[in-house]
């Protein structure tokens, strides 16, 4: 009881499949004192039977006296509402912690409408009705930069695709409830142990089946050099506690003075007859916002690069006629790659010691992952107001590595002598 004595009570909904796990992790560790008196997890998914990937700690954590884990449909009001009461005997929650959204962009327009933008307008309203001292989203890089960056908060960008759309729609109606204290936290290209969303994962697998065949990577885009922006899970996880103590002291009013930034309207118009509650694009909208990015400035030859080493390869690229055939068959070249990738890594688990029947990863990539998608982000402003100091501020092997030595250890990733 003492160690979680005057410690604010969380609940974090949502993000199970991408940085929940973490975040709870980071809350209730599973070998010091927790952060919070009581965590409350709330998700679509089951954990007792798994529905998703939870990876070897998650389980631990939730088998601590002062965490709980709730399955629940968040699209329903009532849900939301009875998600919020705290336990019999506990405070009520004042820190919220929200991840909820679609991740994937192949989802069509209604199920980023209903699972992103809804469930977030309905959690955020539920907080400011229960007076909560933080709200914290976290949202992704879903937009289209300018490749002459790393760009701040302060610079406006166009949404990438009906997903952006639809997560930059949930900051809107979020950031307009005037008495939520809520940040808005921006993150990289997430990477780290049991991360499997995105395409580092992905790109990670397909650099170790290049190392396991003895060839070179050969990437499509020439000369590769634009910026794709990393940051490590662990620096997302402190970012998102840093925002919550420091809004719970300073409070939304002094947040948006220290911190606010325009969130502006960047959706067909058309959708305010369709949607209920989208905020008129005429309103002005101002929420405190960071991004939260390691130091390397990662470019997609670096990154490659680095994925490569790990796994004693290289990285070269196609000629400009490949190039140019690319931009008219892609989906061809996608077949073919995946082809090569898929029948590598099946091959490596079958030849694991021991085999592996079942991962959740692989190096299977969609259209989308070989498109050119500019990730480029500023991180002096979270260092600054908040003070946050980069626990991995750089990209390289020795990170890379540490999340592969963890799959191997669980043995979802094959193990090999010379790997």
């Amino acid at each position: 009881m003492s160690a979680t004595l005057g410690k604010p009570s969380a609940i974090i909904l949502g993000g199970l499949n991408t940085c929940s796990r973490a975040l709870a992790a980071y809350l209730v560790p599973l070998e010091s004192e927790p952060l919070v008196s009581h965590l409350r997890i709330v998700d679509k998914y089951s954990v007792y039977p798994p529905t998703t990937y939870l990876g070897p700690d998650f389980p631990k954590v939730l088998e601590k006296p002062n965490v709980e884990y709730r399955q629940a449909n968040l699209t329903l009001p009532e849900i939301v509402s009875q998600v919020f009461d705290q336990p019999e005997g506990q405070a009520p929650y004042t820190y919220v912690f929200d991840i909820t959204g679609e991740p994937r962009h192949d989802r069509p327009d209604q199920v980023q409408v209903t699972h992103t933008f809804q469930i977030g307008r309905l959690v955020a309203q539920e907080a400011a009705r229960r007076s909560v001292k933080a709200y914290v989203r976290l949202t992704h890089a879903f937009y289209v930069y300018s490749e002459k960056g790393p760009h701040t908060e302060k610079q406006d960008f166009k949404p990438d695709g009906l997903r952006g759309i639809w997560w930059h729609e949930t900051l809107r109606s979020i950031a307009a409830i005037p008495d939520l204290p809520v940040v808005i936290l921006t993150d990289a290209l997430v990477y780290g142990p049991y991360i499997t969303f995105g395409y580092i994962p992905t790109f990670l697998c397909a650099a170790a089946v290049y190392g396991y065949i003895k060839q070179p990577l050969k990437a499509i885009h020439s000369p590769g050099t634009y910026p794709v922006h990393t940051v490590h899970i662990d620096d997302v996880v402190a970012a998102a506690w840093a925002c919550a103590e420091w809004i719970a002291k300073v409070g939304r009013q002094e947040a948006n003075t220290l911190a606010g930034e325009s969130i502006n309207f960047h959706n067909d118009k058309s959708v305010l007859k369709e949607v209920e509650g989208i905020v008129p694009p005429e309103q002005k909208i101002v929420a405190p916002v960071f991004n939260i990015v390691d130091d390397c400035d990662t470019s997609f030859v670096g990154g490659l690069r680095t994925m490569c080493a790990l796994f004693g390869t290289t990285v070269e690229f196609h000629g400009r006629l490949t190039d140019v055939l690319a931009k008219f068959r892609l989906d061809d070249v996608v077949e073919d790659i995946n082809e090569e990738h898929v029948s590598g890594w099946t091959k490596m688990l079958q030849s694991s010691n021991p085999p592996i029947q079942s991962t959740p990863l692989t190096p299977y990539v969609d259209k989308t992952a070989l498109e050119k998608r500019v990730v480029a982000l500023d991180n002096s402003k979270i260092k600054g107001i908040l003070g946050l100091k980069l626990r991995r501020p750089n990209f390289d092997e020795q990170s890379l590595g540490e999340a592969v030595d963890k799959w191997k250890a669980e043995k979802v990733w094959p193990v090999f002598d010379q790997l």
